[in-house]
């Protein structure tokens, strides 16, 4: 049984998130969803376990383009290489991507597909836990720079999105528990009672039982759809999915995008945008305590790498959320709402940092 999640941006726009066990083999799943030709965006790892899967429900050709594997393929490197793929096999306005992998091959290839002849057709087939709860809906599509994480992209939403939990099965722990970070994340900005599902049901979501890893998905892509839908371009309130990634991604930053996996990177960011949400006098120190517990209880590192705050400092002003010179932060008010601060006093924030890194990642 595969669930549906429908996201309707208006009266023309709109599509389709499915989720649930074989969804990638399902003939159903690509109805309607294909130009007349179809490149799929991959890598070696993710094309041997799934490309034959693929293919057989597919039943025709594919052109098929394999790229690197981790944060630093994630470039105008990797980008302008597949773009010259597509030139040499083709591809026209009618075309298709298919980006099936995690996020770095979900967030390439939604860039190139919003950039090829001005923009093409594509479909997500997340094959991790982070993209499928994440990076796969909502239509942010990016690569990064060497001073900052995703600075170079654009908003462009997907025909469909093809979530099989089926492919998490093959996930190493640690990889899947990165995931678990982003799912945390929505019980906290916008649904407490999902938050209490998942201190209830650990055991069952790191055993990866299929039901709990369906309703995690599931919900996850309803909490996201609801706010993508309200303001698609993040203008406003799409900033709270941005709890906890200020921290993150100056993290990733600092650490040249080697040491941490994303979801790794959010879930020390989130310990630590609660721990200034306290000091800021947003939300009692039990909320802070609660997210830190519940991120422990999943086994996700809570303690940030030992760096001068300086670094950190450099790397937050260069993140893309800054605006008019200023940093905002999605801070808590209490589980299932948060705000986004800009006017966030520097001593706070570096008291906050100082806290975050105190002792080497255990």
């Amino acid at each position: 049984m595969v669930a549906r999640v429908d996201i309707v941006l208006n009266e023309d726009r709109g599509y389709r998130v499915l989720i649930g066990s074989g969804a990638i083999s399902s003939k159903a799943s690509w109805l309607d969803a294909l130009g007349s030709k179809v490149a799929v965006i991959t890598n070696a790892t993710v094309a041997d376990l799934y490309l034959d899967t693929l293919t057989s429900a597919i039943d025709r050709d594919l052109d098929v383009i394999e790229i690197g594997d981790g944060e630093e393929f994630k470039s105008l490197k990797t980008f302008s290489q597949v773009i010259d793929r597509l030139v040499d096999g083709g591809h026209n306005r009618d075309s298709t991507i298919i980006a099936m992998g995690g996020g770095v091959v979900g967030d390439v290839a939604g860039y190139v597909a919003a950039s090829y002849q001005r923009g093409i057709g594509y479909v997500q087939v997340p094959t991790t836990l982070l993209a499928q709860v994440d990076s796969s809906v909502g239509g942010k599509t990016a690569v990064n720079h060497s001073s900052g994480k995703n600075l170079i992209g654009a908003f462009y939403q997907p025909n469909r999105v093809v979530a099989d939990t089926d492919t998490l099965n093959s996930l190493p722990d640690r990889e899947y528990l990165a995931g678990i970070a982003e799912v945390i994340k929505y019980g906290v900005i916008g649904d407490p009672a999902f938050l209490g599902w998942l201190e209830a049901n650990v055991e069952a979501l790191c055993a990866r039982e299929q039901s709990a890893m369906e309703y995690a998905i599931c919900r996850s892509c309803q909490l996201k759809a609801a706010i993508v839908v309200e303001d698609e371009r993040e203008i406003g309130v799409r900033a709270k999915l941005n709890f906890g990634h200020t921290f993150a991604h100056a993290i990733e930053t600092v650490t040249e995008f080697r040491s941490y996996l994303h979801g790794e990177a959010v879930a020390i960011g989130m310990v630590m945008a609660a721990d200034l949400s306290v000091r800021m006098n947003l939300c009692q120190s039990d909320a802070a305590d609660r997210v830190r517990r519940l991120i422990e209880v999943y086994g996700l590192p809570v303690v940030a790498p030992k760096c001068p705050a300086s670094l950190m400092l450099e790397a937050m002003a260069m993140d893309k959320k800054v605006i008019g010179g200023r940093m905002r932060f999605v801070l808590v008010k209490r589980i299932g709402e948060v705000s986004v601060e800009s006017d966030v006093p520097q001593g706070k924030l570096e008291q906050t940092l100082a806290a975050g890194t105190n002792s080497s990642r255990g």
